[in-house]
C-alpha cells in the first residue's frame, strides 16, 4: 500500500524572537486587513483547483508564527525531526523523512537548482589523495610520480572562518580539519569508515544503544602530550554545550542525555584512559559516520581553556598558527587572507604512512587568479575553475569531476521584509512560484558544464533511505507528487504566474507584473565566477515576468556569517551531506540548528 503524506496542521506556538532580513526589498502587497492564516488556507482551497496541471498543491497547511504572520510556525517540524531520530522501524522512519521533506518544500524556503558534483584541477603525476562524496578532501597520502614528495601546493578556498573542528560548518573547513585533526574513526579512500584513534570496531550492545570503543595505546597530541579517552569526553561535551555555539551541536541529539540541547548531559564516559563508552537514545544507522565527522574530533582542553578562560570566544585557541592538533599536519604559518603552511606531525598515529611533508595553501576565492597560479605551476591543485575555461579543460588529463552527495539551491529568509503584508500561505506560494521560473538546464549546460542533475527536491539523487534503497525514487512505499520531486525542472511561467496571483500579485495580459504589485529581490552570493553567473541567470529568469533583482557579492567569511545571522533576503546556498542519510539534510532546518539559514522557527 502506498504511503501518502497526511495533511499536517501546524499549531501556533511561541518561538524565538523575529529576525528581520536586511536590504531594501520592496514590501509585498498588503493582505486584506482582517485576513488570517486560516482564512488564507480556506481561500487557497477554493482556488488551488485552478492551478495549471503539474503545479504541486502541498498536503500541508501552515499557521503563522506567533511573531511573524508571513512565516510558518515550525513546532511541528521540530517535533517530527525528534520523532525521526528515535524511530526504530526503518519503514516508518523513511515515511517520516518524506513527510519532513514535503513540509520543508511546501514552505518554498529552499529552491533546489541542481545536485552537486565536484570538479577540480590536479597536476598530472599526483595521485593517492582522495575525496569523499561529502566533499571532504584528504591530502596526506598523496604521491608524485609514485613517490613521496616535499610540498603539495593547494587552493581550496579563501580565508577559513574557523579551524576549530567543533566550530567549522564549511566544506573547505572540513578538509582543513580532516588533515590536521582526527577522531576515533576516519574516512578511507573507498568511502568506508575505518579506525583512526580507535583500535578497532566498537563493541555494540544487543539493543544497539551502548557502544564501547577501545583506543590505541600511546596516542599523543602534536606537542607530545598524552591523548586519551578523557580528551574525547571533554571534546564531545564541549561541542554539545550551547555555550560553545557549534553549528553542529544538534548532531549529538542521537546521544542519551542531549535532551532539547539547552543543557545536555551526554551519556558518555571514559571507562579508563583508553576506553570510551556512549549510549544512544535509539539505534542510529549513521553513527559510524558521525564518529568520523569533524565535530566529533578531539581538541586539546588545556590549549582551549588557556586561550579563552572566560569562554567568551570558544575558537580563540585556533585563530593563529602553532595551535595543538592531533592529525597528519600542524599549522606552522598563517598569513591571513594569503597563505597557510601545514607541516607533517610526527606524533600522528599514522605518521609513517604520510607521504607529503608539507601542504601549502593559497587562500583565495578569485578563480581567475587561482587558475593563473595553476597554469604557472605555483599550485598543484585547484578546487575551482573559471566558468569560461571549463569547456577548454574538460578533456585534459588535469581536469577531474567526481561524485558529490548534495544540493546547490537558493534560500529564502522567511523573516525577510520582502514578505511583509503576506499571510503565511501567500508567502509560501510566492516562494514556490519563483522556483518554477528558473531554467535549471540552462544553468547546468552553460555555467556548471559538468553534467550536474537538475533538482526538483532537496534530498539529492543517490542518497540512501537507510532502509535498503534510494530515498529519491517513486516506489510502492512513496510516490512524489511531480516527476519524482515537487515540480517539473522545466520553466513553467504559467504555473508561476498562477501561484503569484493566488499570493495577491497582479499581472497584465502578457504575464508581466503590474506596477501596483512589484517584486524586488536582494540576492546575496559569495565570490566566484560560477556563483555570480548563476545569480545573473536567475536574475534574467525572474525578469521574464517583471521581477527585479539586485545581486550583492561578499567575501566568504562575511557571506557565511550574514546567512547564519539572517542578514539577507534571498541567498545562494549549497549543502553537501555530512553522511548518507536523509536526516542530515532535514535536521539542519530545525529551529535550534546553527545551519538553519532560512530562519525557519526563529
Amino acid at each position: 500500500m502506498k504511503k501518502r503524506l497526511l495533511t499536517v496542521l501546524l499549531s501556533v506556538s511561541m518561538v524565538a524572537a523575529l529576525l528581520t532580513g536586511c536590504g531594501d526589498a520592496s514590501v509585498a502587497p498588503t493582505a486584506t486587513p482582517d485576513a488570517t492564516a486560516d482564512a488564507a488556507t480556506d481561500d487557497a482551497a477554493a482556488t488551488d483547483s485552478e492551478l495549471p496541471a503539474g503545479v504541486w498543491t502541498p498536503d500541508v497547511e501552515f499557521t503563522a508564527s506567533a511573531n511573524n504572520a508571513a512565516a510558518p510556525d515550525w513546532a511541528a517540524y521540530d517535533a517530527l525531526i525528534s520523532e525521526i531520530r528515535t524511530e526504530t522501524d526503518s519503514a516508518a522512519r523513511e515515511a517520516k523523512m518524506h513527510e519532513a521533506e514535503e513540509m520543508l518544500m511546501a514552505t518554498g524556503a529552499v529552491l533546489p537548482i541542481y545536485y552537486y558534483n565536484d570538479l577540480y584541477l590536479e597536476r598530472t603525476g599526483i595521485e593517492g589523495d582522495y575525496a569523499t562524496v561529502f566533499g571532504t578532501k584528504y591530502f596526506m597520502y598523496a604521491k608524485k610520480d609514485g613517490a613521496p614528495f616535499d610540498v603539495f601546493n593547494i587552493n581550496l578556498a579563501s580565508e577559513p572562518d574557523h579551524l576549530d573542528p567543533a566550530l567549522n560548518s564549511s566544506v573547505d573547513g572540513a578538509a582543513l580539519a580532516s588533515n590536521s585533526f582526527v577522531g576515533l574513526y576516519t574516512s578511507a579512500a573507498d568511502g568506508s569508515i575505518v579506525p583512526a584513534l580507535a583500535e578497532g570496531e566498537p563493541e555494540v550492545s544487543e539493543d544497539g544503544l551502548t557502544y564501547t570503543v577501545k583506543m590505541k595505546e600511546g596516542l599523543k597530541w602534536s606537542n607530545g602530550d598524552t591523548l586519551n579517552a578523557n580528551d574525547i569526553i571533554y571534546s564531545w561535551n564541549r561541542a554539545a554545550d550551547p555555550n560553545t555555539a557549534s553549528d553542529y551541536s544538534y548532531l549529538f541529539s542521537v546521544f542519551e542525555g542531549y535532551g532539547d540541547g539547552s543543557a545536555p548531559e551526554l551519556a558518555i564516559a571514559a571507562l579508563d584512559d583508553n576506553t570510551v563508552e556512549f549510549k544512544l537514545v535509539a539505534p542510529c544507522p549513521y553513527i559510524m559516520s558521525l564518529l568520523a565527522f569533524p565535530v566529533f574530533m578531539p581538541v586539546p582542553q588545556a590549549a582551549v581553556e588557556a586561550a579563552d578562560p572566560t569562554g567568551a570566544n570558544p575558537g580563540q585557541w585556533a585563530m593563529e598558527a602553532g595551535f595543538v592538533s592531533n592529525g597528519a599536519y600542524t599549522l606552522k604559518t598563517w598569513k591571513h587572507n594569503e597563505s597557510m603552511v601545514y607541516v607533517k606531525n610526527p606524533n600522528f598515529y599514522d605518521a609513517e604512512n604520510v607521504s607529503v611533508d608539507e601542504l601549502h595553501f593559497m587562500l583565495s576565492a578569485e578563480d581567475t587568479s587561482i587558475y593563473s597560479a595553476f597554469q604557472s605551476g605555483d599550485i598543484d591543485y585547484a578546487d575551482t575553475v573559471p566558468n569560461d575555461e571549463i569547456g577548454n579543460l574538460k578533456d585534459t588529463p588535469e581536469f577531474h569531476v567526481i561524485p558529490n552527495l548534495g544540493t546547490y539551491y537558493v534560500g529564502f529568509n522567511v523573516n525577510s521584509s520582502m514578505f511583509e503584508g503576506k499571510t503565511v500561505d501567500e508567502a509560501c506560494k510566492m516562494r514556490r512560484a519563483l522556483a518554477l521560473l528558473i531554467d535549471r538546464q540552462y544553468i547546468i549546460d552553460t555555467i556548471g558544464q559538468t553534467e550536474q542533475e537538475a533538482a526538483n527536491a532537496f534530498i539529492p539523487t543517490g542518497m540512501s533511505d537507510s532502509n535498503g534503497g534510494e530515498f529519491k525514487t517513486d516506489d510502492s512505499a512513496y510516490t512524489y507528487p511531480v516527476n519524482t520531486g515537487y515540480y517539473s525542472t522545466d520553466v513553467d511561467i504559467e504555473g508561476a504566474v498562477a501561484l503569484l496571483k493566488e499570493a495577491g500579485f497582479e499581472f497584465d495580459d502578457n504575464n508581466m507584473l503590474s506596477e501596483s504589485t512589484p517584486i524586488h529581490i536582494n540576492y546575496l552570493t559569495n565570490e566566484g565566477t560560477g556563483h555570480e553567473a548563476i545569480a545573473q541567470a536567475i536574475q534574467q529568469d525572474f525578469a521574464a515576468i517583471g521581477i527585479t533583482m539586485e545581486i550583492t557579492v561578499e567575501d566568504w567569511q562575511t557571506f557565511l556569517n550574514d546567512r547564519k545571522n539572517g542578514s539577507f533576503d534571498v541567498a545562494r546556498e549549497g549543502w553537501l551531506a555530512d553522511y548518507d542519510d536523509p536526516i542530515n539534510m532535514l535536521e539542519m532546518f530545525t529551529t535550534d540548528s546553527g545551519n538553519n539559514d532560512m530562519q525557519l522557527g526563529k
